[in-house]
């Protein structure tokens, strides 16, 4: 078991057995033994679907925000999570059933209008290619999410079997939880693994786990600037998604 890794992960990932598992190329890169991708704002655009259903609920319950004020507030956390802010906000308890339907509606949305990022299903290929495959998605959110919108943009089978939920986990971002059990179930050490992150929860995360982060900071909104990115710990700071495969392999 690596060290700090936490055990009730390395249990999930002992339970999953050896269908994770993913030989080691016979040429592996001199930087980077696998590349883990976060989803939300770096393999697809769903930002401001997932929060502008969010801002119309939260309104309901009586918390009224604009759309850039609530991705302000909830860029790259799980709802779930921030359950004490909510409820301080609308006077109202976050129930489980409240949760349900917001899963509801945002996924209604995600189905009809989500697109991928601009150039990630090229740079996807060509770094799965250049790692022989050794490439996952660790997200924060709940995996019907990530595997909806996988599916919907064409990435799915670049990530079949490789796709790691903060949901599953003991702990999500910014602990490092997610990435931990991603570079477990591919054989790599996290300190030889590329993390692609787009928010300061997610970035933190990656750095906790021991992984250079290369923080995606286009100029759309959505996305963390690269300061914030910088301050969080990464190392690189990128604009475009077609320089990603460029910058793994310098």
């Amino acid at each position: 078991m690596l060290a700090g890794f936490p055990r009730a992960v390395w249990l999930i990932q002992r339970r999953r057995g050896p269908a994770c598992y993913h030989p080691r190329p016979m040429t592996p890169t001199p930087r980077f033994e696998a590349v883990l991708f976060d989803c939300d704002g770096v393999l697809v655009d769903s930002e401001a679907i997932t929060n502008g259903v969010l801002r119309d609920m939260l309104q309901e319950q009586g918390w009224t925000l604009t759309v850039a004020e609530c991705m302000r507030l909830f860029l790259g956390k799980a709802v779930k999570d921030e359950r004490a802010m909510i409820e301080a906000r609308t006077g109202k308890p976050l129930t489980e059933a409240w949760l349900a339907r917001f899963r509801e509606r945002r996924n209604a949305r995600l189905e009809r209008e989500v697109v991928p990022i601009a150039g990630a299903p090229a740079a996807v290929e060509r770094i799965h290619a250049a790692f022989g495959g050794r490439i996952a998605c660790a997200s924060g959110a709940d995996r019907f999410k990530v595997e909806l919108q996988l599916a919907r943009c064409g990435l799915a089978r670049f990530f079949a079997g490789r796709v790691f939920s903060g949901h599953e986990m003991p702990r999500s971002k910014p602990a490092p939880d997610v990435y931990l059990a991603a570079a477990a179930a591919l054989d790599a050490d996290p300190r030889r693994c590329a993390v692609i992150e787009d928010t300061v929860p997610g970035t933190t995360a990656g750095v906790a786990a021991g992984a250079t982060v290369f923080g995606y900071s286009p100029p759309e909104a959505g996305h963390a600037g690269p300061a914030a990115l910088r301050a969080a710990g990464a190392g690189h700071v990128f604009t475009d998604m077609r320089e990603l495969p460029g910058l793994l392999a310098a």
